[in-house]
């Protein structure tokens, strides 16, 4: 598959875009958190201002850089948009169940009712809208304006790795983070990249963030370090840390590492619809 189209520029130009996007970011992100929290609780804190702060990051970014709306970013509703999302959501979820499933099913995990869990079937019911803020909006902050104006000036891969590196540091300040679990959080980031290279949207990227983050806490296991509590039930393992993942969860086991292949391999046999984003293609979206 052809690379988007490197344009000759200053080389520190890229690198600045970037950098101000990233920037605008943790101002609003900075701004907005506290208050969030205040009236809606931890869990709203944690989805909602990352993709507020992302939208508008984005926004003002194109508009300094570019004099393009946030639309042009691949996030404009198109004809293909739907199945992209669908798609990603099938590979996201269904990676997480090759995860937890054999685990489950060889004995390696079982099950354990919780006394007094604090949960509710509202609560049940509305986690996965948080948890799609939540996916949507680091999709946006690093696969949006960061890394397709990094794409754009330096090359479809070495925007690709660089973000998703970043992803994955950033990922660092989770609750008990680890070393593999870091590196296994840089590799989705780098296959999330790279669906947005397939897709030239980032609902394919969004939808495998999404289906990945929402079926682990209703497997009862936690999501990067977080434990986010909607069933009765938690995961608990017989096997080590090193398949378990221990309190960072899947992402830091050698079974999602393998997963992580299979992912790999998928993202370029699904059969994508290819979007529009004006810094990988240029010119004006086709008519719809």
């Amino acid at each position: 598959m052809p690379e988007p189209v490197r344009q000759s520029r200053d080389p520190i130009r890229p690198l600045l875009g970037a950098g101000t996007c990233a920037l605008l970011y943790l101002i609003v992100v900075f701004v907005i958190t506290d208050p969030v929290r205040f009236f809606g609780g931890e869990m709203i804190a944690t989805t909602v201002p990352p993709l507020v702060a992302a939208a508008i990051s984005g926004a003002l970014a194109m508009a300094i850089f570019e004099s393009r709306s946030f639309s042009d970013l691949g996030i404009a509703w198109s004809d293909g948009t739907r199945a992209n999302f669908l798609w990603g959501c099938t590979l996201g979820a269904g990676a997480a169940a090759l995860v937890i499933v054999p685990a489950f099913v060889f004995g390696l995990a079982h099950y354990e009712h919780l006394r007094n869990p604090d949960t509710n079937w509202r609560a049940a019911l509305f986690m996965p809208v948080l948890l799609f803020c939540g996916a949507a909006g680091e999709e946006i902050a690093f696969r949006g304006f960061l890394q397709q104006y990094l794409m754009r000036g330096y090359g479809a891969w070495a925007g690709i790795l660089a973000v998703g590196i970043l992803f994955g540091a950033v990922h660092s300040v989770n609750p008990n983070a680890s070393r593999l679990g870091l590196v296994n959080t840089a590799a989705f980031g780098v296959i999330f990249g790279a669906s947005v290279l397939r897709s030239h949207d980032i609902w394919l990227a969004t939808g495998m963030h999404f289906g990945w983050n929402v079926l682990l806490p209703y497997f009862g296991v936690e999501l990067s370090g977080l434990t986010i509590r909607v069933t009765e039930y938690r995961l608990v393992w017989q096997a080590g840390s090193l398949w378990s993942g221990g309190e960072y969860g899947p992402e830091a086991s050698v079974l999602t590492s393998a997963v992580l292949i299979l992912l790999a391999l998928a993202v370029w046999k699904v059969p994508v619809r290819k979007g529009w984003a004006y810094l990988l293609d240029g010119g004006e979206p086709p008519p719809s």
